[in-house]
């Protein structure tokens, strides 16, 4: 008896457990799709912002900045958690831009650093051509061509065909939704809840 009390705890913790991460990523796709209501100018100068919780000006951004802000919507502050993992663990992010030490203005702003930090902290999901495998709140990086990366975040609303979910990113003409998850190569495809 004890054993069948315990295996309905355990389901029905687990559900609890599903249900909850669930919610989470509708949540996260759902603040994603807020920013496309704010006009948004690509702009990828550098600036200093402030520590923790710092944002560029509004009204500017990058396609980093779609995630960074959908996170912070929900009280998850990705330049205060990449800078700190950074800070301990140097030596595992890339060293593209000939940095020695961390710079919290603009380290959780570039894909390459939230590519490493999303395989370190959160869930590293197939990369492939099936639209099911992509849902709501998963995050998408890609290769455009020449070592050029993006990111995007997986939303809620479906393709005119209705085959797979949209994106929202901002690739040079503000934070969009748009139907390019396939678009580009795919080199990376993260699930990522603190």
């Amino acid at each position: 008896m004890k054993k069948i009390l315990f295996s309905l705890f355990f389901i029905t913790a687990l559900s609890f457990n599903t249900k909850a991460e669930s919610d989470f990523f509708g949540r996260l796709a759902d603040s994603s799709l807020t920013l496309t209501k704010q006009s948004i100018v690509y702009d990828p100068t550098y600036c200093k912002i402030p520590y923790p919780n710092g944002d560029v000006p509004a009204g500017k951004g990058v396609c980093t900045d779609v995630v960074i802000r959908a996170y912070r919507k929900l009280g998850i502050d990705l330049q205060k958690e990449v800078h700190e993992d950074m800070q301990a663990h140097f030596s595992l992010y890339p060293k593209i831009w000939g940095m020695t030490h961390t710079d919290k203005n603009i380290d959780h702003r570039r894909v390459p650093n939230l590519m490493t930090f999303f395989s370190r902290k959160g869930t590293i999901k197939v990369m492939s051509t099936e639209p099911k495998d992509y849902l709501p709140g998963d995050i998408v990086c890609w290769n455009l061509g020449a070592a050029l990366t993006h990111i995007g975040m997986v939303v809620k609303t479906k393709s005119s065909d209705g085959k797979r979910y949209k994106m929202v990113h901002n690739i040079g003409a503000g934070q969009v939704v748009d139907d390019c998850l396939f678009n580009y190569k795919i080199i990376g495809h993260y699930h990522y809840q603190k």
